[in-house]
């Protein structure tokens, strides 16, 4: 059996179908369909039950599934811990703009201890593009936030953080305990570029369309609340800066911390960076619902 038609069989078995793990894996069906009869033929017992309702695992079919995903990681970790010694394994990691988190520095820490040897490149994105460039190809996994698009996309949600209202010191909403999104309902809210991921757009702008000043990155925000008495909303445990205040939205959904990566990659450094930050941001003290301000 050699790796690669053990990758075939593997994206058959996910999929349930030929042309789609045709597709995942580039090329056309009927050398896919070729191997695995004859990985078939090599093993003497079917892997798949094929029917006009579509394909299905046979017990032996499942077997393998188990076996062969142990034997590619293995080889997969093998092939990463060899490129480390030598000083050529990467993990670009994409991170959402304002990378000050300290559960993100706890991860570095977590994950340099997992992986000396593994060079980590981080490429901070503005927030026009909440996947980090996943998609555009220049990342290999994204630390970010949802809501977004995931199609092709793997996403597992880590935490979910409170948001607020940010507001000037001095704006009457400023002294409320709490406020909903109905009070801010006649003001101008900062916005995002035309483009931007309509799931993400829409959460920060409160489900509502919005007139204001568009921004790209988490200053910006702050800018143009701070010079123009915009609002917009920023997650209620970040400092807001001098001159700001952040108070409780009761009627928002958290902002929910993701990793991110492209569905189908088996890079084990990867899995092995969801892992890690998986265990990193599992648990998180609760904060208080008082509006928060630096003066």
């Amino acid at each position: 059996m050699e790796l690669r038609t053990l990758r075939y069989f593997v994206a058959v078995a996910e999929e349930l179908h030929f042309g789609r793990a045709a597709t995942r894996l580039h090329m056309s069906q009927p050398p896919l369909s070729r191997a695995i009869r004859q990985l078939e033929t090599e093993l003497g017992g079917a892997l798949f039950d094929r029917s006009s309702a579509g394909v299905a695992l046979t017990p032996a079919g499942a077997v393998l599934l188990d076996e062969a995903r142990a034997l590619l990681d293995r080889a997969e970790l093998a092939r990463t811990r060899v490129a480390g010694a030598a000083g050529t394994a990467t993990l670009t990691v994409g991170i959402l703009g304002d990378s000050t988190d300290p559960r993100a520095t706890r991860l570095a820490a977590a994950y340099r201890g997992r992986h000396p040897h593994v060079e980590v490149r981080v490429r901070e994105t503005d927030l026009t593009d909440p996947t980090c460039g996943l998609r555009a190809g220049p990342v290999d996994i994204a630390l970010t936030r949802g809501p977004f698009d995931g199609t092709g996309l793997t996403v597992r949600e880590l935490r979910a953080d409170p948001v607020g209202a940010l507001l000037r010191a001095g704006d009457p909403l400023a002294r409320r305990d709490s406020l909903v999104l109905a009070d801010l309902a006649d003001r101008r809210w900062f916005r995002f570029p035309a483009g931007t991921d309509p799931r993400w757009q829409a959460y920060w702008q409160g489900g509502e369309p919005r007139e204001g000043p568009v921004v790209r990155a988490v200053q910006e925000c702050r800018q143009a609340v701070l010079w123009n008495g915009t609002v917009g909303m920023t997650l209620l445990d970040h400092e807001p800066g001098e001159g700001l205040t952040v108070v409780p939205l009761l009627d928002m959904e958290p902002s929910r911390v993701v990793v991110a990566w492209n569905r189908g990659d088996t890079n084990p450094l990867v899995h092995s960076f969801v892992q890690a930050a998986t265990a990193v941001y599992r648990d998180r003290p609760v904060r208080g619902t008082g509006p928060r301000t630096l003066q």
